[in-house]
């Protein structure tokens, strides 16, 4: 334990942009207590506030202006790709669409401290084409808020953390074991967390191409999307789909019909906001409330028709192309 003290006064700045680093690029490496150890040690380390402070906002800036390319490049596809990634169960495209459409960049500056906002709402200012200087300004704002928060806690408390270190340091090997084993808790706590959202959220789907015949037989169910009106209008929806969210859903979809076969989709891994939904339908006494299997993602690939913005009696043939 005392070589890991040694390593962390002697290259404080180095282990700090690395921590940080690799927790803003996705990995599940907390990066608060490393934060929070540097700015206890300040007084032995070899750097200063300053410098830690400068060094923590710029990993924060490399890692965030990566996914931002991502998104410019790839568009809202990435955004399903950091959901995927993310451990955090809340952690949706919908949900960091809704807060950025309301507030915009500006939201970036409190983005990290909303667990499974920051790396989502990274990669969507992407691809909403926000300016990269505007982008990289309130970032910065942001990232320099989240890390000198938790560099002066650890000041003010460096008492409290340097009797925690030494104790550790007492406890020799036991010591990093139990820092390890934190680290693997911390990880597990939030897969776990992730795999119980899930599953409480499990339901019966129906698929695209079960979807797709109803259509094309006219027997068109009322289908739902739950997306935000950005999204929609970026990426067109399902013909004849009606939007909704948590808030207006009563005002759209009346109880006089609970019989009606109701198909929910959304753009996020597992259908998460569409099983919301229809989670709420089937407590209203709805029986026959399905989200779609792949949400809109899937529908686009299968090459069905989407409707777009401007003109809602247009219908487009989308194919894919991979």
């Amino acid at each position: 334990m005392q070589h890991l003290i040694a390593l962390i006064t002697e290259y404080g700045l180095l282990f700090v942009f690395v921590n940080v680093l690799a927790a803003q690029a996705g990995l599940p490496l907390p990066a608060v207590p490393t934060l929070v150890m540097t700015g206890a040690l300040l007084g032995v380390g070899h750097y200063s506030a300053g410098s830690l402070l400068l060094v923590a906002v710029v990993a924060a800036l490399i890692a965030d202006s990566g996914w931002y390319l991502a998104g410019t490049r790839i568009g809202r596809p990435v955004l399903r790709v950091m959901c995927r990634i993310s451990l955090s169960p809340d952690t949706c495209v919908r949900q960091t669409e809704t807060i950025y459409s309301r507030f915009g960049a500006p939201s970036l500056m409190v983005a990290k401290f909303i667990p499974g906002f920051a790396a989502v709402a990274t990669a969507l200012s992407g691809a909403v084409r926000t300016p990269y200087l505007t982008f990289l300004l309130f970032d910065a704002i942001g990232a320099a808020l989240w890390a000198g928060t938790a560099i002066a806690v650890g000041s003010l408390f460096s008492n409290t953390v340097e009797t925690l270190l030494n104790t550790l340091s007492h406890l020799g090997e036991i010591g990093i074991g139990l820092i390890v084993l934190a680290l693997l808790v911390f990880v597990a706590l939030k897969w776990w967390d992730r795999r119980r959202f899930y599953n409480e959220l499990r339901m019966a789907r129906i698929s695209v191409a079960e979807l797709a015949e109803m259509l094309d037989a006219g027997t068109a169910p009322m289908i739902l999307d739950v997306r935000t009106a950005e999204a929609r209008a970026a990426d067109g929806w399902i013909p004849g789909a009606i939007q909704v969210d948590e808030k207006t859903i009563a005002i759209h979809i009346p109880d006089d019909s609970p019989d009606r076969e109701v198909i929910v989709y959304c753009a996020c891994p597992n259908e998460a906001s569409a099983a919301r939904i229809a989670k709420m339908l089937k407590a209203r006494g709805f029986t026959r409330v399905r989200p779609l299997a792949g949400g809109i993602e899937d529908w686009v690939k299968a090459g069905h028709r989407i409707e777009l913005a401007g003109d809602e009696s247009v219908q487009v043939a989308v194919h894919a192309s991979a």
